[in-house]
C-alpha cells in the first residue's frame, strides 16, 4: 500500500530522517515505535503531506506520489488521527463527521436528515453507539476518537495513521479500540500504530518497525521480537534497566500527608489514603476509578463534600491549590500541555513558575535571575534544549514533563503528587523520570503516582492503593505488589 524509498528530512541544524526505507502492506496493522526525536512524527507528517520530504521517493496504491498536500493525501485515502483531536466541540457528531464533506440536497443547500442518517451508518460500521446528534463536547474522549475514524470512512481511508491512540484512553475503551481496528484491518485498511505503549504493541501489531536518531533500525514480524529486544533497539538498554533499583522500605517514614473520608461528589466516597515519608505510593485502577478526582480533592483543585486532610498532624479547614502549595504539595497534572504548562512560554518561565517570589525583585521579574535558575534545571534534570529561552511548545513530551517536575522539586514540597507521570514519554525519557522519582523519594519526600500502567506502578511502588468506582479497594505491599492482585482488587465487585 505504502513504500518510502530512501526519505530524508532536515530542519534547521537537526536532520529528522536519513534515508528512510519502509513498507506498509494494505490488511495490516503495522506498529511504529522509538523514542521521542526518533522521526515517527515527521515521517507520518511526510506521508500526510503536512511536510515534503527533501529526497526519496514514495508509492502508494501502485501509484508515485509528487508534492502531496493534506487535502491530495485526504483523497487519496490517507487520514492520519493525531494525539490532539481535530473535532469542533461545538458541532454534532454527525457535523463533525461530514465537515467539508455536507449532504447537500438539489438547491445545494445542507441535507441535515441524509447527513444525520450517513453519520449513524458510519457509526454503526464502526460497532459504536453514539448518538449522531449529540454534541462532541459531551462526548468521552473514546467516543471522540471513534469519531475521528468515522471522519476516515468518509474518505473510504485506505491508510490509517494513529498517533498515540491510547494516550487518553485505556481498559474497556482501548479494547473496543482495537476491535474496531482489527475489523478495519479485515476490509483490507492499512494501519501505521504508532505507542509508547509496548504491551500495545504485542497486542495489536503484525509487523513493527523501530525508528532511531532519524533512522530505520530494523522493521520484524511481531513474533519474532520481545519486549526487552524491543527496548534494547529502541534505546540501548534491557528492560531491567528501565526502573531504578527499589529503596529498602522505611516502614517508620512519617506520615507526612493523611486524607481520610474523602467524598468528592459524584466521584469519590469515602476515601482514606496515607503519604509518608520517603516513599513512593501507587495510586492504582481503571480509567474513572477516580484516582484523579482523589488526588485533586486533596490538592484543593475539586472542592470536598466532606473529610479531612491532614498535613503533619495539622488538620486543614478549606483546602485550595493556594493553601496545598503553601503547605508543601506539589502537583504535576495528567494534561501537561493544557493544565500544566504554559505552551507559550519559554523553559526559563515554566520552571520558575511556581516560585515567582524568588525571581520578584520590586514587583518586577528578574530575568537574568530566572535564566540563572533555568540553567541549573536543565543541567539537573538533563533537560533537552537549546537553553532557557527555548519555547517548551517545541519539545518532546518527556522534556516537557521534565521541566514540570523541576518546577515543582525546586519548591521543596514534602508531597509530590505525579498523575500518570510518562503519558506520551518515550521509553529512555520515563527511565530518566523514574530515577528523579527514586532521588526525590531519597531526600524524603511523599511521592503518590497515579497511573495507568500496571508495569509502573509495580516498578515504582513502595506501597499501591487500588481504587475502583470512587472507593479505595485495597492496599498492597512489599511481594503482594503484582498485576494479579492489583487487578483483582480494580475489578472486584463494590457494594452499594
Amino acid at each position: 500500500m505504502l513504500k518510502l524509498s530512501n526519505i530524508s528530512k532536515s530542519f534547521p541544524g537537526v536532520r529528522a530522517l536519513s534515508g528512510i526505507d519502509l513498507e506498509i502492506r494494505a490488511g495490516e496493522i503495522h506498529a511504529l515505535v522509538g523514542e521521542n526525536g526518533a522521526g515517527k512524527s515527521t515521517m507520518i507528517k511526510i506521508v500526510a503531506g503536512a511536510y515534503q520530504p527533501d529526497s526519496g521517493d514514495i508509492e502508494y496504491d501502485g501509484a508515485r506520489l509528487h508534492n502531496i498536500t493534506p487535502a491530495s493525501a485526504k483523497k487519496a485515502g490517507i487520514h492520519v488521527i493525531y494525539q490532539e483531536f481535530v473535532l469542533f466541540p461545538h458541532l454534532t457528531v454527525a457535523e463533525n463527521i461530514y465537515i467539508g464533506h455536507e449532504r447537500r440536497g438539489k438547491l445545494g443547500l445542507v441535507d441535515h436528515r441524509q447527513t444525520r442518517r450517513d453519520a449513524a451508518e458510519l457509526l454503526k460500521r464502526l460497532g459504536v453507539e453514539i448518538d449522531p446528534d449529540q454534541l462532541v463536547t459531551d462526548l468521552t474522549v473514546a467516543d471522540q476518537q471513534m469519531v475521528e475514524i468515522a471522519k476516515a470512512l468518509v474518505h473510504k481511508v485506505k491508510l490509517l495513521i494513529l498517533d498515540e491512540p491510547t494516550a487518553v484512553i485505556s481498559g474497556r475503551e482501548a479494547d473496543l479500540l482495537f476491535a474496531r481496528l482489527k475489523a478495519l484491518r479485515q476490509e483490507g485498511v492499512a494501519i501505521v500504530y504508532v505507542s509508547h505503549r509496548l504491551e500495545e504493541i504485542f497486542q495489536i501489531a503484525d509487523r513493527v518497525t523501530v525508528f532511531k536518531d532519524g533512522e530505520r533500525v530494523t522493521t520484524a514480524d511481531i513474533s519474532s521480537v520481545d519486549r526487552n529486544k524491543l527496548i534494547s533497539l529502541m534505546v540501548g538498554r534491557d528492560l531491567k534497566d528501565i526502573f531504578p533499583p527499589k529503596r529498602a522500605r522505611a516502614d517508620t517514614g512519617k506520615v507526612v500527608l493523611k486524607a481520610e473520608n474523602v467524598t468528592v461528589n459524584g466521584r469519590v466516597r469515602n476515601a482514606s489514603i496515607e503519604l509518608r515519608a520517603g516513599e513512593i505510593t501507587g495510586l492504582a485502577g481503571m480509567v474513572g476509578a477516580g484516582r484523579t478526582e482523589l488526588a485533586m480533592g486533596i490538592f484543593g483543585g475539586l472542592p470536598m463534600s466532606s473529610g479531612t486532610v491532614t498535613i503533619d498532624g495539622q488538620p486543614i479547614s478549606h483546602m485550595t491549590p493556594a493553601v496545598a502549595i503553601a503547605k508543601g504539595i506539589g502537583f504535576v497534572t495528567e494534561d501537561r500541555k493544557s493544565q500544566g504548562l504554559a505552551m507559550q512560554l519559554d523553559v526559563a518561565a515554566n520552571v520558575t513558575a511556581a516560585s515567582l517570589i524568588e525571581i520578584t525583585r520590586n514587583g518586577l521579574i528578574d530575568h537574568g535571575a530566572e535564566d540563572a535558575i533555568a540553567h541549573q534545571e536543565i543541567a539537573k534534570y538533563k533537560i533537552a534544549c537549546r537553553g532557557p529561552a527555548t519555547p517548551v511548545a517545541t519539545m518532546s513530551g518527556g522534556n516537557q514533563q521534565k521541566v514540570i517536575v523541576a518546577r515543582w522539586a525546586r519548591t521543596n514540597p514534602r508531597v509530590l503528587i505525579l498523575d500518570e507521570p510518562t503519558r506520551g514519554v518515550d521509553v529512555g525519557a520515563k527511565t530518566e523520570i523514574y530515577k528523579i522519582m527514586n532521588e526525590l523519594a531519597l531526600q524524603g519526600m511523599a511521592i503518590l503516582m497515579i497511573s495507568s500502567e500496571l508495569p509502573e506502578i509495580i516498578g515504582m511502588s513502595d506501597r499501591v492503593v487500588v481504587m475502583r468506582e470512587g472507593v479505595v479497594s485495597g492496599e498492597l505491599t512489599g511481594a503482594g505488589i503484582n498485576e494479579q492482585a492489583i487487578m483483582s482488587l480494580a475489578t472486584q465487585h463494590m457494594a452499594a
